[in-house]
């Protein structure tokens, strides 16, 4: 494999073991997935999938698969019960002692690998912020969030800089996963290494720097930030982490435990610091440094408060216009869908044009930024009708509906619904009601159905088909 020769340099300055490091590049990059523990323990999970092998040191959710397995094109990828996720990109948020009930942001979070981690971490408490300044990149976001049934998570597309404005010291844990040269991604991504510039660490190290100083902003006293890239440049890396340490005296290293998680650590710093070499670890390069803000320091500026709404955030009325905060109105169409389809009924706390979301408790006042999801989107109100969302289908099991369609994995009917088709039910189906129904692999949820004259007329999202 040909490297850029100011890479292969600088690396052969930087490694004792360098000859070790350059032939790695001759081995196959390790493929990996981690179970979504919101909806599957991980030893059921492997039991599934036979084609799953030894568990990645570092996350005990994360499996190195096999090369010939496609996951991807398995329909429990699309019951959303693993993420497909490179096994070093899996270390931060493992390594991030996130619990049910803190706020955490994931500042640059798309496509949502890292982001679907942390929410399992919290277990559906509290609130998540999935944050990509990117629109484009958010989309991939927003599926990822909605396919792993993550019901508390708020998708904002903005800059560090608009989202510290609104949420200074408000979250007790920040991952900056930061945009960086991508080094430690050229055995898996030979693109990467035609793109390489001798320039580009320099040129990375200006977002690196800002993205840390904003969430320096939005993290509150006492929490704690994760930062990391996929790059070997110690400018982007250690030197980073050193320069902002210098300029922000509130803030010490977090001890990273190497040994239990089979990593190692940095080349500089006192134990807050941590690699992944891809010729001495089972994955492609990393770098972390674990952080926290002091919880009393003099040179700690003074905060500006967190706006909050007092009551349900953000509310209209049914013309789309302000209401006063708690005026929320009923919706009788929503009511009737949850007395006809559900065996309860999630209360709406915010209405954004005709969709109804669920809104975590205590989000902050967000107006003005742009917003792609204000928690779990139930669905849209429409003339005399309620239409449900897929999201709101990834996040129900069967005891929660009225009428499930339960396929099992060798059910040609199965992979019909996840191509979009629509097709006869047989006789047993066809005395389901003519209705909504929620189509389920062994009890995970896949997306809705409508039942009409024993046919099944298919609702699962055009973006979402297997292909």
């Amino acid at each position: 494999m040909s490297l850029p020769p100011g890479f292969a340099a600088r690396m052969s300055d930087l490694l004792t073991d360098y000859q070790k490091f350059l032939a790695s590049y001759t081995d196959t990059s390790l493929a990996g997935l981690r179970a979504n523990t919101l909806k599957i323990d991980p030893e059921e999970l492997k039991y599934l999938l036979p084609n799953v092998g030894r568990v990645v040191t570092w996350c005990p959710d994360g499996f190195y698969y096999d090369a010939d397995f496609r996951p991807g094109k398995s329909p429990y990828y699309h019951a959303g019960l693993y993420y497909i996720q490179e096994p070093s990109a899996m270390s931060p948020a493992a390594v991030m002692d996130v619990s049910p009930g803190h706020r955490v942001l994931d500042l640059c979070a798309a496509p949502g690998g890292k982001s679907t981690q942390l929410a399992a971490k919290l277990k559906g408490r509290a609130i998540l912020f999935a944050n990509d300044v990117s629109a484009s990149r958010a989309r991939a976001l927003v599926k990822n969030i909605e396919l792993s049934g993550v019901t508390n998570c708020v998708i904002t597309s903005e800059s560090p800089a608009r989202l510290a404005a609104r949420l200074t010291e408000y979250f007790d844990r920040i991952l900056v996963d930061a945009p960086c040269s991508g080094e430690g991604m050229f055995r898996r991504d030979p693109d990467a290494r035609k793109t390489w510039i001798s320039r580009k660490p320099e040129i990375c190290t200006a977002l690196q720097r800002e993205s840390l100083h904003f969430a320096a902003m939005m993290l509150k006293p006492g929490g704690r930030l994760m930062y990391s890239t996929c790059t070997f440049a110690p400018e982007e890396n250690e030197l980073m982490i050193e320069e902002f340490l210098s300029t922000h005296k509130d803030f010490d290293g977090v001890q990273i435990p190497h040994a239990e998680y089979g990593i190692e650590p940095g080349l500089r710093g006192e134990g807050h610091t941590a690699r992944i070499w891809p010729h001495r670890q089972k994955g492609e390069g990393h770098f972390m440094a674990y952080l926290e803000k002091q919880k009393n320091c003099d040179e700690i500026a003074e905060s500006r408060p967190v706006h909050y709404f007092r009551s349900r955030p953000g509310n209209v009325d049914r013309e789309g216009n302000d209401a006063p905060v708690g005026s929320l109105r009923p919706f009788p169409e929503y009511t009737d869908f949850c007395n006809k389809h559900l065996n309860f009924m999630p209360e709406p706390t915010f209405r954004h044009g005709d969709s109804l979301y669920l809104t975590p408790p205590a989000l902050p006042n967000l107006s003005s930024l742009r917003v792609l999801r204000s928690g779990l989107y139930l669905g849209d109100v429409r003339t005399k009708r309620f239409e449900p969302s897929q999201a709101f289908a990834m996040t129900l099991r069967p005891e929660n509906v009225h009428s499930c369609i339960n396929l099992s994995i060798d059910d040609k009917d199965l992979y019909r619904y996840l191509k979009g088709e629509s097709f006869a039910l047989s006789v047993s189906e066809k005395n389901l009601a003519n209705s909504w129904n929620l189509i389920v692999l062994n009890s995970s949820p896949l997306g809705w159905a409508k039942i009409t004259d024993g046919r099944l007329k298919n609702k699962y999202p055009k973006g979402w088909l297997m292909s």
